[in-house]
Parts: structure tokens; sequence; C-alpha cells
């Protein structure tokens, strides 16, 4: 059975899939110009955040993805996380793992005090697009200066 574990972004696993990411968004981005930008993984430990690897039902590591806390110029009221490197790899879309990763990316956001879930990305990634518009990510402005997006998207979480 599939599943989501934490693990430290800086751990070998961790990097070999974030590689894979990046090489895939190089290799993928429309006209060339990906600029890659890693995140720290510093940014990545509690309270900060966290970074999760989704593993198949063999135990393999088959995707990544993290959430980090972050200030969003001009508001205070928002405890914001920012989903990162959500990354599945081929072998294993179609799966339900980028929802699983998604969900506990969501869920570990919420443990750590969000209110509120933003990204960005691309919109040639379609895939990405229909999985955030299922999780109930909307269209907002623009909150960074990331070379690489052309939407931002938030979902204001619900209280429990």
């Amino acid at each position: 059975m599939a599943r989501v574990h934490a693990e430290s972004a800086a751990s070998p696993p961790a990097q070999i899939l974030l590689r894979e990411y990046l090489a895939f968004r190089i290799e993928r981005f429309p006209g060339g110009g990906y600029r890659p930008a890693p995140a720290d993984p510093s940014a990545f430990v509690a309270p900060l955040g966290v970074f999760l690897i989704l593993t198949d039902d063999n135990g393999g590591e088959v995707g990544c993805g993290g959430v980090r806390r972050i200030q969003i110029p001009g508001e205070s009221g928002a405890v914001c996380f920012e989903i990162k490197h959500l990354y599945v790899r081929d072998s294993a879309r179609g799966t339900g793992g980028g929802g699983m990763l998604l969900a506990a990316l969501e869920q570990n956001a919420r443990e750590l005090g969000a209110t509120d879930l933003v990204l960005d990305t691309h919109h040639s990634l379609d895939a990405a697009a229909r999985l955030y518009a299922r999780a109930g990510f909307a269209p907002i402005a623009a909150y960074n200066d990331n070379p690489n997006a052309t939407v931002w998207l938030r979902k204001v979480l619900a209280k429990s």
C-alpha cells in the first residue's frame, strides 16, 4: 500500500527526488528558460515546515513535496504555508499518489498552525492544475516573483 512519511529534505532519497523534479521541470518547461530555485532544506523542519516522501506498494520512493511557512507581504492575519516541489515520478502518475501527497501536506500544515495554503505553478502543468482544483485551491494574485510561475493559488483552511 502506498504511504507518505516525513523525511529530511536533505536526506539522500529526498535529494534524489528533488533533482529529478528539477530535471523534469527543466526538460518540460515551455520554451526553455526554467530557472531552478530549490528551497533550503531547513525550511522544511518543524515548526517551519515538513518534507514528505511518497512510497509505492513496494516501499520505493516515487514522489515528494514540502510545505513551509511563509509571510506574504501586506498580510498579517493569516498563517500561510506554501506547497513546494510537489512531484510524482512518471511511473507512479495516475495512481492517486499526488492527491495523497497533497492531502498529507495540507494535514501537516494544519498541525503546524496554518490557516491558509498557497502555491505557485505554471499554466502548462495541466495535471497539477486539476489536482489543485480538486483539492479546493483557487486563483489569487501573485504573492511572489517566481519567474517560473504563471499561476498562484490559495486554499483557506477551515477551522476544525
